[in-house]
């Protein structure tokens, strides 16, 4: 009668009487056996090792003092969480200093280290140590701040990799409280038991992670130096584009010819980029001669798998940074474009332009968004075309030919006929090594913080040792 039922039998003195919690999926077996092999190991919680736990309140509307140019205190959201950190983004707001100075008691703000959980929604248990890309960042009222620059006895780094792990992810939405929709509570957080291990165990999670961080420093480095190889060789190291804000043309030089009569198509500054394509010595072409540009749309197969990329999922070096994985049926009306190895995919969206990225092997056969332009070219390497279209000469080139009401984007014919610098051989060759070499890097730094997560759950499945033999296995030279 009971077949196929899960039961957990819990005796009336051991149900969790700080939290109140009496319904059964709170006693689920899977949380119940987490819990038997964190008490087996030695257990300790955030109040045990003075943790503090803060949030922001419901401060006033701020949405009007938003920067999106990276001016002021980064706001962080739950999108800001991305694979366990905190990654800042174009679409990252930014808040003046005197808003937070106003909201003092509203307002939480976190420093490097410290970790962010996402409260509720579908992202729900998110977690995120905030890296030191900035000296503070202030929270949205969906987040929940653990600071841990008073940790006793306890490594910031590694609580951060078990509440990452699946069993620290598991514990937490345990902890969700159940009326309405789930969300996490600062008290119900502060309970959780963590696992207590032998702080040398524990500050290897810290090398780990700072051997990861160095690693995309490392990437960060190189990509930088295939940018200014080409500005070099495009002559363009000290290029300044015009300022000036008045340019007169006739009819026939101006929509007699391109059709456009907004004044913005017509700044002096893009005359300027225009001309240092043409005066490139190696040469230039239009991309319709000298790309392939996959337009034609791909249906997707209903009860096929894919991977589909989105513009969120567009890294700052042009990598891509993840995908939606579901079946064609399930998948969004934009997901027409199939990217093959190699292709280079350029966002076509103003405000988006720079969201370029090269397709690695990994999404060999993946769907885009038809907000791409998918294309690839035999002149031109993948690598060079990648950090060509990111370059700030075809940045401004690619915004120059945006148009629209509504959503601002290029068209088809507009995008085609741009022209660009047909760069020498002996510079791309150049350009794709250190391209390769920051993908390699980056793939590096997260191999290990795979490996630090991994080694966490199994110290807490087996043992220290294991979780040790681990580490040093897969992080062989």
């Amino acid at each position: 009668m009971l077949e196929g039922l899960e039961i957990s039998e819990i005796m009336f003195s051991e149900l969790d009487h700080i939290k109140n919690r009496i319904d059964a999926e709170y006693y689920q077996k899977n949380f119940l056996e987490i819990d038997s092999k964190i008490k087996a190991i030695g257990e300790t919680n955030l109040i045990k090792i003075e943790a503090s736990l803060d949030c922001s309140a419901f401060y006033p509307s701020i949405t009007e003092y938003y920067d999106f140019l990276g001016n002021g205190v980064p706001f962080l959201r739950v999108n800001e969480i991305k694979n366990g950190l905190v990654k800042l983004t174009e679409s990252t707001a930014f808040l003046p200093q005197e808003i937070l100075d106003r909201n003092t008691s509203t307002i939480a703000v976190g420093y490097p280290g410290d970790l962010i959980i996402a409260k509720g929604g579908n992202t729900l248990a998110k977690v995120g140590l905030i890296t030191e890309q900035h000296q503070k960042y202030a929270l949205s009222r969906d987040l929940i701040l653990i600071r841990t620059n008073n940790l006793k006895e306890y490594n910031r780094y590694f609580l951060w990799l078990f509440l990452h792990s699946e069993y620290g992810q598991s514990l937490l939405w345990r902890t969700a409280s159940q009326t309405g929709q789930p969300h996490l509570t600062l008290p119900s957080i502060n309970e959780i038991n963590l696992p207590k291990f032998d702080l040398t165990f524990e500050e290897l999670a810290e090398k780990l992670y700072k051997r990861s961080i160095y690693l995309n420093d490392e990437s960060k480095r190189v990509y930088r130096e295939a940018e200014h190889l080409l500005l070099k060789e495009l002559n363009l190291e000290k290029f300044k584009p015009s300022q000036e804000p008045v340019n007169v043309k006739s009819f026939a030089d101006s929509f007699g010819t391109t059709g456009r009569l907004d004044a913005e198509y017509y700044q002096v500054k893009y005359e300027d980029y225009l001309k240092q394509v043409e005066d490139y010595t190696e040469g230039n072409d239009l991309i319709s001669s000298l790309c392939h540009v996959k337009t034609d749309n791909y249906l997707p197969t209903d009860n096929t798998e894919y991977k589909y990329i989105e513009l969120s999922n567009i890294g700052t070096s042009g990598e891509i940074t993840g995908s939606t994985i579901d079946f064609g049926e399930n998948l969004p009306s934009r997901a027409r474009r199939l990217v093959s190895k190699g292709d280079v995919i350029v966002s076509s969206i103003e405000g988006s332009l720079d969201s370029c990225a090269l397709v690695s092997d990994e999404y060999n056969g993946a769907l885009c968004s038809t907000g791409f332009y998918v294309l690839n070219s035999k002149k031109i390497n993948s690598q060079s075309m990648l950090v060509l279209m990111k370059s700030e000469l075809m940045q401004n080139i690619l915004k120059q030919r945006c148009s629209g009401t509504i959503l601002t984007a290029i068209n088809k014919d507009e995008f085609l006929n741009i022209s660009i610098p047909i760069v020498s051989p002996s510079i791309q060759e150049k350009i794709a090594e250190l391209v390769n070499e920051n993908f390699e890097f980056k793939t590096q730094s997260e191999h290990l913080l795979e490996v630090a997560k991994r080694a966490v759950e199994l110290a807490i499945e087996e043992d220290e040792q294991t979780a040790l033999n681990w580490i040093t296995e897969q992080t062989k030279a």
